[in-house]
């Protein structure tokens, strides 16, 4: 029974990093096209996740944490657009480091691990569900 709450609590470390990756990734491209507010300024920052792994006590397992958020400090997208309120005085406007081919890649991925961690759960779920009819009759 011990087997199943690990099986459960894995995958379910697993769905909570991948959710976090997913909206950080989803940051990404609602941003991609933002700039500076100011004439000059730096736009938004790609953010890169990180993930950790934790020992849980408790199930004396070692479950996948999300960890720090990290800027990318890649270069920034620079066009020459001398009538964007943003431009600075040489008329070039910086626009984020967010690539949205990279962006929508990295969501596909971060979908096909939780998919993954959700077909863990259903699995455990059908496994206990067998073991509970076994045992009634």
């Amino acid at each position: 029974m011990m087997d199943f709450i690990k099986s459960l609590a894995i995958a379910a470390s697993g769905l909570r990093a991948q959710v976090g990756r997913m909206e950080i990734i989803s940051e990404n491209i609602a941003n991609a096209d933002s700039v500076s507010p100011t004439p000059g300024g730096d736009p938004y920052r790609r953010k890169i996740v990180t993930f950790t792994s934790e020992l849980d006590r408790s199930l004396g397992a070692r479950v996948v944490k999300l960890g720090r958020v990290e800027s990318d400090n890649s270069n920034f997208l620079i066009k020459h657009e001398p009538g964007n309120p943003a431009a600075d005085a040489n008329g070039n406007v910086k626009y984020p480091n967010v690539n949205e081919l990279i962006e929508m890649t990295d969501l596909r991925d971060a979908q096909r691990s939780y998919e993954a961690n959700l077909n863990v759960v259903t699995a455990t779920r059908r496994m206990l569900q067998l073991t509970i009819n076994i045992l009634k009759s």
